[in-house]
């Protein structure tokens, strides 16, 4: 796309006062956007900014701020307190506060409120193709909190964000909906308060969920916590994933309901605790066959199913290690503490997974409120996502 000359004098514009200010004007510029600094609107930035420069945004609420970044690399990051984007009834291109074209893209410490689309799909961001990596984010009050495309070659990364009361209540919009992509991975990350969609709905090839926390809670109606529709690899590592007592939905984990669409296709869940609230009871997870009738191929160890509910019925694989129990028998849910005990008979009943491949072993665990900590692997495994902290 060719520069206008109005962007290219305001490009020299700029780096006369970043000169002046003692930036440095190398080809890999940073622009700082934000309350008394020369750029004072994002949308302006996001014209300006070219391949492999740095944008800053101060701390500060911005409304109205909608952006499309075309860049082919950048890095886009909120400094000090997270700056806050608040749609204000405003949307780029009818689809989201952010649309992320085709490029290398890093996005840290931004908050993303409120959007709204005509088509009753707004996101705080639209990832289209290339690659994102998103770090230390909140997406809150979206119709869909972070929306991608269907292109087969992108890559999606999420560490340590929070996903929250996303979704127009019609079920067909969730807090993350990840498309037909290469590969996703989310790690270190809160879902929770769905309005009636799913908390994590992915149809991409390769999907590494791990360390999260992906519990709805009392506020929620989400129906699937976790959903692949369309198959997959889908590998699930030291996950809490819980569905509320007013869920719309009673699966939990829900894997291959609308055809496989990949070549390779394999359920592995090894130690998740997964929680049910819902009174009547659980499908913990549902798998389901192919249209030729061939299930998918389920591996399951040191799983640990808390509530009333069903979790191998119907499944095909290997299952080892995975045990029930009840609410009571934790430390402390009602703050959201899903350990189990010193007392509890469960604690020595895991199967030895030592011999697992180093991939999927787990090494660390979720530390609410956001975020991982590192976990040394114990003498005893317990079942679930939680181990030892004495």
């Amino acid at each position: 796309m060719p520069v206008s000359r109005n962007d290219t004098a305001r490009r020299l514009i700029l780096c006369g006062l970043l000169m002046l200010g003692g930036y440095s004007t190398t080809f890999a510029a940073t622009l700082r956007v934000g309350p008394g600094e020369t750029i004072t609107r994002i949308a302006e930035a996001a014209r300006l900014a070219r391949d492999g420069d740095t944008v800053e945004i101060l701390s500060g609420t911005y409304r109205g701020d909608v952006a499309v970044w075309t860049q082919k690399q950048l890095v886009i990051r909120g400094i000090g307190q997270r700056p806050v984007l608040i749609a204000d009834g405003k949307n780029a291109e009818g689809k989201a506060i952010w649309v992320i074209r085709n490029g290398d893209f890093r996005i840290e410490n931004i908050e993303l409120r409120g959007t709204r689309a005509s088509d009753r799909n707004g996101a705080g961001i639209r990832f289209e193709r290339g690659k994102l990596t998103v770090r230390h984010c909140a997406f809150i009050d979206n119709e869909t909190g972070l929306l991608t495309s269907g292109s087969r070659d992108a890559e999606l990364v999420i560490e340590n964000s929070e996903f929250s009361r996303n979704g127009t209540g019609d079920g067909k919009t969730h807090n993350l909906y990840v498309g037909t992509i290469a590969r996703v991975s989310v790690t270190g990350s809160r879902f929770h308060a769905v309005n009636a969609g799913h908390l994590i709905k992915s149809r991409a090839r390769q999907n590494d969920i791990r360390y999260n926390f992906i519990y709805d809670g009392p506020e929620g109606k989400g129906s699937y916590e976790v959903e692949f529709p369309n198959g997959g690899v889908a590998t699930l590592v030291g996950n809490i994933i819980g569905q509320g007592a007013t869920t719309q939905n009673p699966v939990v984990v829900s894997y291959g309901a609308e055809g496989k669409v990949w070549p390779e296709n394999s359920l592995t869940l090894i130690h998740n605790t997964l929680i049910n609230d819902y009174f009547p009871g659980a499908w913990f997870l549902r798998v389901h066959k192919d249209r030729f009738g061939t299930p998918p191929q389920v591996t399951a160890l040191n799983n640990l199913t808390v509530g009333r509910g069903l979790f191998s019925l119907a499944a095909s694989g290997e299952f080892r290690g995975n045990l029930p129990a009840l609410s009571f028998m934790l430390t402390a849910p009602d703050i959201l503490d899903f350990s189990l005990p010193g007392s509890s008979p469960l604690r020595f009943l895991g199967f030895a997974i030592e011999k697992l491949p180093p991939a999927l072993t787990p090494s660390a665990e979720f530390m609410l409120p956001i975020g991982t900590r590192p976990l040394v692997p114990p003498l005893q495994w317990l079942p679930g996502a939680l181990q030892d902290r004495q």
